[in-house]
């Protein structure tokens, strides 16, 4: 415990799933939490469920949104150790039935406001904090009908391998974690239907070594040690949490 006593940690995409689930995880281990989300619903079953946790409302797509959000961070706590930067969207489709409005919404969020909010975030993070990136397995496998979604976070990737260089002279450490097929509501949001979706559950947990899906907490482990001075020499680094999928299938 206290792994994380007196730091600023800011998660977005933490109302629900792996952020909701790493930010009760962080403010258990002594950490001041804000979390963020856009969705009216979520937002406020959060303010419910998550006690002693800040719960903002913040488009991840919107430079703005990112730029006020991080200001008010600023002006609230002063600063901040630790981002968590894992809002996200996840939708399927084949490719010639992508148009440009599918293809910009999840580069919006999933790469472009991943950007931007790293790129504010760091301006009020003291040398020596921890940024930590939300990408996919999907980045490295050719997965039929999620070559948009998979591109979006190979792009993550990318950017923790350049964030943590360029970074690295202020002994910030970036890090990735690449989860699996995790148990989260993003499954109920690729716009599949629910048998189709089913099927795509039971081929993904056939491919997993440990044949079942992660946990949001298992995520949040990881996270973890990523913000905790546990990582302390770790930087650049892209952490699979998928039950051995990418490495082991």
């Amino acid at each position: 415990m206290d792994r994380l006593k007196g730091k600023i940690a800011l998660i977005s995409g933490g109302t629900t799933g792996m952020g909701a689930a790493t930010a009760t995880r962080f403010k258990a281990e002594g950490a001041t939490v804000i979390v963020t989300g856009s969705n009216p619903e979520t937002l406020e079953a959060a303010r419910r469920e998550l006690a002693g946790i800040e719960v903002i409302a913040s488009d991840a797509a919107d430079t703005k949104a990112i730029e006020a959000l991080v200001a008010g961070v600023k002006q609230r706590h002063g600063r901040l150790d630790v981002l968590f930067a894992n809002a996200g969207v996840a939708k399927g489709a084949p490719t010639d039935q992508v148009d440009e409005a599918f293809f910009d919404h999840q580069f919006d969020i999933n790469a472009r406001g991943t950007f931007f909010l790293v790129r504010e975030a760091v301006t009020i993070m003291p040398d020596g904090g921890s940024v930590i990136l939300t990408s996919s397995i999907a980045h490295a496998q050719g997965l039929p009908g999620l070559s948009v979604y998979a591109a979006s976070k190979a792009a993550v990737r990318s950017f923790g391998r350049a964030f943590a260089t360029e970074l690295a002279p202020r002994n910030i450490r970036v890090n990735v974690i690449s989860p699996g097929p995790i148990e989260t509501p993003i499954w109920n949001k690729f716009g599949a239907p629910a048998e189709q979706l089913a099927k795509m559950r039971e081929n993904l947990t056939g491919k997993v070594p440990m044949k079942r899906v992660g946990r949001p907490d298992e995520v949040a482990a990881a996270a973890l040690f990523f913000a905790s001075d546990e990582s302390s020499f770790t930087t650049g680094a892209d952490l699979p949490v998928d039950g051995g999928m990418l490495d082991l299938a």
